[in-house]
């Protein structure tokens, strides 16, 4: 790899514990696909690859991962490890549990016993010894049920010497101060970006209170979160109430919608990180500069109004 240049210094660091990161990170999951988990056509091997090994020399010290992020003929772990190892001392590699897909894609949802082996899948697959932070990630279906039984079982695997933070994702405030008074929480990765719900800008708010990283996934796509690359700034992107707003804001910076999607979302807390995930070496270059955006008070309000459907 050639020489670091770090153009994400512009945005500053956060603390995972006891791990130091830049604010903008890098997602894996569009590595493996066009469109998210791995559907739609595969990205080139060796153009995945090369992504990965230039977010590095960008500055980049932050991947998010998942076992779970494969194709038929991609994984995401598998292209980390070969394009990264052995890993530089300073890169975090964070990924998440709970959630499983068998060898035909298949989704399938994990026991607290079976966690166990999730964990164990992804240190095969990266090739490391112990995960630097492991979220645990609620089924959609669990989002008013207790995430106890199974933050315990993640707890004891930190103890054991296979984690080193914890985090969790996809979680409501109650789910949170139940993980809390289990183990220490390092970071809480849900869905945020501009048009967030009153009670995703609570939990963001209730973040920066405690203490605690916010991660924000679907940050680009917004409201039409797993729609496909096309959505940085396409109508399969986000909803038309929201979407001139933004490209007005884009335009008077000289710059594209989906840069202005992840500046708003960095000047959310000096708590947030971003976690961009793109195949593409030109976006992924884009994605870098946003940190360097400074939009206006003016354009943060403007922005930060902008409410879901329905919304009163």
């Amino acid at each position: 790899m050639h020489p670091r240049t770090n153009i994400t210094a512009a945005t500053g660091t956060l603390r995972l514990g006891d791990l130091t990161v830049n604010r903008i990170g890098f997602g894996a999951m569009r590595l493996t696909g066009t469109a998210p988990f791995g559907h739609g056509v595969p990205r080139d091997r060796e153009t995945s690859i090369r992504v990965l090994r230039r977010a590095v020399e960008l500055g980049v010290n932050h991947i998010d991962t998942a076992a779970f992020y494969f194709s038929a003929t991609r994984s995401a772990n598998e292209l980390i490890n070969r394009a990264l190892a052995p890993y530089p001392e300073d890169l975090v590699i964070t990924t998440k549990v709970w959630p499983g897909r068998d060898p035909s894609g298949a989704w399938w949802w994990a026991t607290p016993s079976q966690l166990r082996g999730q964990v164990e899948e992804n240190l095969r697959q990266l090739g490391r010894d112990h995960l630097d932070v492991v979220n645990l990630r609620v089924p959609p279906s669990r989002r008013t049920g207790s995430i106890g039984e199974h933050f315990g079982a993640l707890a004891e695997l930190r103890d054991a010497g296979l984690i080193r933070h914890l985090g969790v994702s996809n979680v409501t405030p109650g789910q949170l101060a139940e993980a809390l008074a289990i183990a220490p929480v390092v970071c809480v990765q849900n869905p945020y970006a501009i048009g967030a719900c009153d009670e995703d800008r609570a939990l963001l708010r209730l973040c920066g209170e405690l203490g605690l990283a916010f991660v924000p996934f679907f940050a680009i796509a917004g409201s039409g979160r797993e729609a496909g690359p096309a959505a940085r700034d396409s109508e399969a992107g986000p909803a038309s109430r929201d979407r001139e707003a933004v490209r007005a804001v884009a335009r008077a910076h000289g710059v594209s919608a989906a840069q202005v999607r992840l500046a708003w979302t960095l000047h959310q807390g000096r708590h947030v990180l971003a976690i961009p995930g793109t195949g593409d070496p030109d976006h992924l270059a884009q994605n870098m500069e946003a940190g360097s955006i400074r939009l206006t008070e003016e354009e943060m309000t403007r922005l930060t109004s902008l409410r879901p459907a329905g919304a009163r």
